[in-house]
């Protein structure tokens, strides 16, 4: 086996997407198993090991469901690397709102809470999976991420190999109005740079477009922001890398999170590309209220 043969565990709060997101990794060629019981881990890994064709790329999901043997995670992970994998943690949540609202609608119990309350059983799982998240390679929110935005992103994790080793870096804007990105390691607050809002004919329009992201950030003050930012991430990114971290979230805010913040990501971006790093961009608040 190779040692760069990748084991993508996915976990995360009942709901959120698991099925999905391990579906999108069996679309990209991962041998994919569903629902595993957190001790069959690294006896799984060791039947794929011992195959006489063994697989290179295998993504399994892992829930709530396996109970208080999810303590274990870390322990069955390192077996699961002693075999020759290369262990990967993907942690998939949603907000209690949106959790709620899903199990409303499907009329489903929620599988930690059977006979209680959706909120007892979101609150005993978060409490359960707390410990599994501080530790994920990946945390994916995906409270208002559409289904492109999450393909986009499972793409870029799961095409990842030794050809194009390294980290991805995700770059997200946001309105502070709507809430810090849960995802975020780094952020950026951008709301000191000039306001297109006040500006009646820059209003209606969005950072992307070259008249928002000249007014932005065609002054001394963006100027002197861009030149300490790029000293910074030049300075953290190796560090995360070496760490090892498979993908970094820089998000960047403003009010809204349609002008400012849109326009800065837009640059840091591209900055980030330039440097030769694997990114991904997304607006988050684009479409909020003008």
């Amino acid at each position: 086996m190779k040692s760069s043969s990748r084991f993508v565990l996915i976990t995360g709060l009942s709901g959120a997407g698991k099925s999905q997101v391990l579906r999108l990794f069996e679309d990209r060629g991962y041998y994919c198993i569903d629902n595993l019981p957190a001790a069959l881990v690294p006896i799984f890994a060791q039947l794929v090991a011992d195959a006489e064709s063994p697989h290179d790329k295998v993504a399994v999901c892992v829930d709530a469901r396996t109970g208080e043997d999810l303590v274990n995670l870390p322990e069955y992970l390192g077996r699961v690397a002693a075999l020759g994998f290369r262990p990967e943690t993907l942690f998939l949540e949603t907000s209690d709102d949106v959790l709620h609202q899903r199990y409303s609608e499907s009329r489903r119990p929620h599988p930690a809470s059977p006979t209680g309350s959706i909120d007892e059983g979101i609150r005993q799982e978060r409490e359960l999976l707390d410990p599994i998240r501080e530790h994920a390679d990946v945390v994916i929110d995906t409270s208002t991420t559409t289904t492109a935005d999450l393909r986009e992103r499972i793409e870029s994790l799961a095409l990842k190999d030794d050809k194009k080793a390294g980290m991805t870096i995700g770059v997200l804007s946001f309105g502070y109005k709507h809430g810090v990105p849960k995802v975020a390691d780094l952020v950026l607050d951008v709301r000191f740079l000039p306001n297109p809002h006040y500006e009646p004919e820059l209003r209606p329009r969005d950072g992307r477009e070259q008249v928002v992201s000249d007014y932005v950030l065609e002054n001394e003050t963006a100027e002197k922001f861009f030149e300490h930012i790029s000293a910074m991430l030049k300075f953290l990114i190796p560090h995360y890398e070496h760490e090892p971290k498979s993908y970094l979230t820089i998000a960047i805010g403003c009010t809204g999170g349609r002008h400012r913040s849109v326009a800065v990501a837009q640059r840091i971006a591209t900055h980030l590309r330039e440097m030769q790093y694997d990114v991904t961009l997304r607006h988050r608040d684009l479409d909020g209220d003008v």
